[in-house]
């Protein structure tokens, strides 16, 4: 493995953390791209579980290296409570193993706060957002009025530069009937973490170059999915990020050309969080997983909304990222059902559509087409050996890969790193 892109390929929650941790294995460096703490990647291992919501996966790895590259949107009182929860779990973080890019923005408490308010006001149009503040900082950027990691440098100066930006922003929740960020108290808070802060900030972008050309591999850690893309997701139920393959490079200053692969992540299922349209949702899916103890979410704990693998959007989703392989999780979701559903095209006002359309009202009038698979009725999640499974379990992940447009090389039958095939 070389130069590899770690990708979702649904809404998210498809497993991308127990990916990159297996992969990390044979990278030097693992980089976030994009996103910040609205991501929760999940990685258990030795029946220890770790949360992690801005500091990428590889850190469960003593020697290896971990970037947050310049598309991540940082919270820095978030992230200093999460190295502290995850050091407390007996996990090494330094400035030797943790780099901040200094063109990362920064999430600050009015963007939690003007998230919350956004939101609220939308009313029946509310999007389902975590409330971390993701979309307001990733407008402020956009609005070049964004607050980076490199102002936490300057000690004199970032006072007065949160007090602009935060009068500027209580004016909007006064207007809207919210109370008022105290804006000394925030000064305060962030003037702290800046202290912890900055000897962990760097210029990631040349110092993930300059490991490339040295011959270092570096594995990028995708966060959401690719349907919750800016650009290309069921919008406007996205992120505010570009989640998809491209935004690894411009979240991190790489070029598409020192990558050498394209990894996508889907559960042999379909699930997500929030509001938008899910054309396979099945409440019965939906009840069995959930007794089952399965999909919640990392961050906010919500129950998922789940239904049946939906291979249009999975072809779809492999198009637009390139994918070289596949990783299949949660197959041992599957282990007690008779039958399992794939959705193979839509029917759209009477006509079959096997890529999914473009607006909002289009996807809620589609109507899913299915084939049925024998179940294989046996639990696989102490299966170590892709020989050793099933053959319907086997039948059911080649027509996947069929209906995807890419091979299926890794294999997840449980949330343990050892739980992990390789196909």
């Amino acid at each position: 493995m070389s130069n590899t892109i770690i990708v979702g390929l649904q809404w998210g929650d498809e497993g991308k953390g127990k990916i990159v941790d297996y992969l990390t294995e044979s990278s030097d460096i693992v980089a976030r791209a994009q996103g910040g703490s609205n991501a929760g990647h999940t990685v258990i291992n030795d029946g220890v579980k770790y949360v992690l919501h801005l500091v990428p996966s590889g850190i469960l790895w003593p020697t290896k290296k971990c970037v947050i590259g310049n598309g991540v949107v940082i919270d820095p009182l978030g992230l200093l409570e999460e190295i502290a929860k995850i050091r407390s779990q007996g996990v090494t973080i330094t400035p030797d193993n943790l780099f901040i890019s200094e063109h990362a923005h920064l999430t600050l408490p009015y963007h939690r706060k003007l998230d919350l308010a956004r939101e609220k006001n939308r009313g029946a149009n509310a999007i389902g957002t975590t409330g971390r503040g993701i979309g307001p900082t990733y407008a402020d950027k956009i609005e070049r009025q964004g607050l980076r990691v490199t102002d936490l440098r300057n000690a004199a100066k970032l006072a007065q530069e949160i007090e602009w930006r935060a009068a500027l922003h209580n004016m909007e929740l006064e207007a809207a009937g919210y109370d008022r960020i105290n804006v000394a108290e925030v000064v305060v808070e962030i003037e702290a973490a800046a202290v912890e802060l900055r000897p962990y900030i760097v210029n990631t972008v040349v110092y993930l170059n300059e490991a490339i050309a040295a011959g270092k591999k570096v594995l990028f850690e995708g966060a959401q999915g690719s349907y919750l893309d800016i650009d290309h997701g069921t919008y406007p139920f996205v992120t505010s990020s570009n989640t998809t393959a491209g935004g690894a490079c411009t979240g991190s200053g790489v070029s598409p050309r020192k990558i050498d692969r394209v990894v996508g992540v889907a559960k042999a299922y379909t699930t997500r969080v929030g509001a938008g349209p899910f054309i396979t949702e099945s409440e019965e899916m939906s009840d069995m997983l959930h007794n089952m103890g399965r999909e919640f979410g990392a961050t906010t704990g919500r129950a998922r909304r789940c239904g049946w693998l939906d291979a249009v959007l999975l072809h779809y989703a492999v198009m637009i990222n390139g994918c070289d392989h596949l990783a299949i999780t949660n197959l041992d979701g599957l282990d007690g059902l008779a039958t399992i559903k794939i959705c193979t095209a839509y029917r759209l006002d009477g006509k079959v559509q096997n890529h999914p359309p473009a607006t909002i009202p289009e996807l809620e009038r589609c109507e899913p087409i299915y084939e049925e698979h024998e179940g294989w009725l046996q639990d696989i999640s102490g299966m170590t050996k892709y020989a050793d499974l099933p053959p319907k379990a086997k039948a059911y992940l080649s027509r996947l890969s069929e209906l995807a447009g890419a091979p299926v090389s890794l294999l997840g039958v449980g949330p343990a790193r050892d739980q992990t095939l390789v196909v």
